[in-house]
C-alpha cells in the first residue's frame, strides 16, 4: 500500500468492493481482458498472470524449481503463491476449480 495513503479500513474497503464489483460485472473474456489490459501497466499484468500460473502449477503439485524452470518466476513469488494457496483467502483455490468446471479439457492439455 501507498505509504502517503489516508484513506480509513473503512474507505479502502469501500474502494475495493467498487473495483471488485466492476470485475464482477464485466461480460465476457474479451471485455475482461480489455479492462485488465486498461487498468495495468504490462509489467503489472504480466505479473498477475504469472501468479495465475504458478498457482495452477502448484495445484498440480509441481516443486518449486521446475515451475521456475518452466516460467521463469522466482522462487520467492512462487513461496508466496503457495503460502496464499494453503493459507490465503481460498481465492486462488475458487478461480481453479471454477476454471477446472469450465474448461476440463484446457487444465488437461495445460499441465506439464
Amino acid at each position: 500500500m501507498k505509504p502517503n495513503r489516508h484513506d480509513t479500513d473503512c474507505q479502502r474497503k469501500r474502494n475495493e468492493d467498487a473495483l471488485f464489483e466492476a470485475v464482477n460485472q464485466l461480460q465476457g473474456l474479451s471485455e475482461c481482458r480489455n479492462f485488465f489490459k486498461d487498468l495495468c501497466t504490462p509489467a503489472e499484468l504480466q505479473a498477475l498472470v504469472d501468479r495465475w500460473q504458478v498457482a495452477g502449477l502448484l495445484q498440480k503439485g509441481l516443486p518449486y524449481r521446475r515451475i521456475h524452470d518452466k516460467t521463469g518466476v522466482s522462487v520467492t513469488t512462487i513461496g508466496r503463491v503457495a503460502r496464499y494457496l494453503s493459507d490465503g483467502y481460498g481465492g486462488y483455490t475458487a478461480a481453479i476449480e471454477h476454471s477446472k468446471a469450465h474448461h476440463p479439457a484446457r487444465t488437461k492439455s495445460a499441465s506439464l
